[in-house]
């Protein structure tokens, strides 16, 4: 299996979020991705991509290892913001990104591989800025196999 790093240009999204603050957990965000699929099957939307977004990295200044997440599903059709689940539109931007499956690589080495090529971009000043991180699944990872095997980790930049 070949995993290389690359720049492109991701389309725009129009998504239903819900953020969710604490730490870290291996099934982070499955609840609030569980309460947006039923909002959308209610509201009787089509859904696509499901996008989850860390805000804040390790390094970030909260108490307690407290992050900013959001659980993002792309919505098609109309709708309303209900509760706690918020309307937006993600906009198109360049990323630097990789996909891979978790099966088969260690997301650990993923994740170390693209945040050092990235520093490194930065420090040459091919990248002005860099992040948010997120993660894109075609479906649900937790139940679709073939979702899960084609994770693709994105870290917004701006050149």
């Amino acid at each position: 299996m070949v995993v290389d790093f690359e720049v492109t240009r991701t389309p725009s999204y129009t998504v239903a979020s819900i953020l969710k603050i604490g730490p870290y957990r291996e099934d982070n965000l499955r609840s609030e991705f569980e309460e947006l699929v039923s909002w959308a099957k209610k509201n009787r939307l089509r859904t696509g991509k499901w996008i989850m977004y860390e805000h804040d990295g390790p390094n970030s200044r909260r108490p307690g290892n407290q992050r900013r997440w959001e659980a993002c599903l792309e919505i098609r059709g109309k709708a309303k913001a209900e509760g706690r689940i918020r309307i937006k539109k993600l906009p198109a931007q360049a990323v630097a990104h990789v996909v891979f499956n978790p099966n088969v690589v260690s997301s650990r080495i993923i994740y170390h591989g693209l945040g050092d090529w990235i520093w490194w971009r930065l420090k040459y000043k091919d990248f002005k800025r860099a992040g948010p991180t997120r993660e894109v699944y075609d479906g649900d990872p937790w139940t679709n196999t073939k979702a899960w095997s084609k994770v693709d980790v994105q870290v917004l930049v701006e050149k």
